[in-house]
């Protein structure tokens, strides 16, 4: 879902074909990604303190799983004859990343009874790499049966498309949506269908279980507080996940605007990215059983502003703002310029350390979360990466609105994983207390 249509293909056609111009898109589209930020941070906590009173979980996840494929569905509606739709596409847009979020944080909360302590971090590692594995072949899917990619029509596989789409004619962009929301639906009911859920813990009624669960959050929070440690982490990863969101939502409009990537161009950069991810992560998950969360983090920091700063730095004539890249030496080709060629080796490395950056921060919080708490210490967890997120894309936007420069706008990022860092040098993490 995140990778086709937050990233590199429903995003950047919002902003360019959608939307009226792409300036006020990328606005646009910031905005949206930031309203949802806001609900799942006001809600998250909420609704995790109530799956904990109630013990129940997979209601929830139907819930919001029903979110995401309604949202994701209705993208279809988002022609570019259609601008009278803006409303109800960013509405879809809303529905479907506030969905998405929060059945992560019902999925979340099953790692601390999964395994020992001592496995938590392969465990979280291989789940973000099989995430990405999946993605790429949700893409393969999706290239080879159904996007148009040649002039004749033809999908990369030499077929016509499946769905009748045309070469250019945007439909296979807009059916993005759809289709990310058909794949998730595929995907999870093995969960609905095999995996136990958790016993009902109370007969209260839905008012009661609220009251019980504000409760229970308000405790919950005095622990938080009182785990100075702890509450530093939730502080820093507020700030880096701010960050490292707003490469996602930005990322392959930032490229699609600088490089005029599209389809073709847009998958391959998709999956150099997940590819990378997926070793990060698998990687990473070993080195965090081996040297703790912590260490792993303040590296992949380091590493994203390394490489996300140098991405920055590229446009389609200039390398590291100074060094000028010579033109295309064949513009038949996916990517014909050194310039391009190093915005996708920038991204590489941008994989490499996003993937083990998510998975140990889910590995560091699982093992300070207390298996009969981890729905609500995992709406914390949520919260703590949703309680700003909408600060990074609204600052975006409106630099990039008042500069008229996306990549002024996207240097906002940096701020973001430079505070995340410099708190989290701060965390000191008693290894005695892991899932007490």
């Amino acid at each position: 879902m995140f990778l086709l249509v937050l990233t590199f293909f429903f995003a950047p056609y919002f902003v360019e074909h959608f939307a009226a111009d792409p300036i006020s898109g990328n606005s646009i589209w910031g905005y949206a990604i930031a309203a949802s930020g806001l609900i799942v941070a006001l809600l998250g906590p909420v609704l995790g303190a109530i799956a904990d009173t109630t013990g129940r979980r997979k209601v929830w996840l139907a819930v919001f799983s029903a979110m995401l494929v309604i949202g994701g569905s209705t993208l279809w509606l988002a022609h570019p004859l259609l601008a009278v739709l803006m409303p109800v596409i960013v509405g879809a847009v809303i529905l479907t990343f506030v969905g998405a979020e929060f059945t992560a944080v019902f999925t979340n909360a099953m790692l601390p009874s999964l395994v020992p302590p001592s496995k938590i971090g392969r465990l979280s590692g291989i789940g973000w790499s099989v995430g990405y594995a999946g993605a790429l072949v949700a893409l393969a899917v999706f290239l080879l049966l159904i996007y148009p990619a040649k002039a004749d029509g033809t999908t990369l596989l030499g077929v016509p498309s499946i769905l009748g789409f045309a070469h250019q004619s945007l439909d296979a962009e807009r059916f993005t949506g759809p289709f990310s929301a058909i794949w998730y639906l595929i995907f999870v009911l093995p969960l609905f269908l095999f995996t136990p859920d958790s016993p009902r813990r109370s007969q209260f009624s839905a008012g009661q279980a609220v009251k019980a669960g504000l409760r229970e959050l308000w405790h919950t929070l005095g622990q938080v507080r009182e785990r100075g440690y702890l509450f530093r982490f939730l502080i820093a990863r507020m700030l880096y996940v701010d960050g490292l969101n707003a490469i996602f939502a930005f990322g392959g409009i930032y490229a699609s605007s600088v490089f005029g990537w599209s389809g073709i161009p847009l998958a391959l950069f998709a999956c150099v990215l997940s590819l990378s991810g997926f070793f990060g992560a698998v990687v990473g998950g070993f080195a965090d059983d081996r040297y703790g969360p912590r260490p792993i983090i303040l590296c992949c920091l380091i590493g994203l502003l390394v490489t996300a700063g140098f991405a920055l730095s590229i446009d389609d004539r200039h390398m590291a703002f100074f060094i000028e890249s010579l033109p295309a030496a064949d513009r038949n080709a996916p990517f014909g310029s050194p310039a391009e060629y190093a915005f996708i080796a920038a991204a590489a490395g941008i994989g490499l350390f996003v993937g083990p950056l998510q998975a140990s921060s889910r590995s560091l919080m699982a093992r300070l979360t207390p298996v009969e708490k981890s729905q609500e210490y995992f709406g914390l967890f949520a919260f703590a990466g949703k309680a700003t997120s909408f600060v990074a894309p609204f600052l975006i936007s409106t630099v990039t609105l008042a500069s008229g420069s996306q990549r002024i706008g996207m240097s906002i990022i940096a701020l973001f994983l430079v505070a995340g860092f410099l708190l989290m040098l701060t965390v000191r993490v008693p290894t005695q207390e892991h899932n007490q």
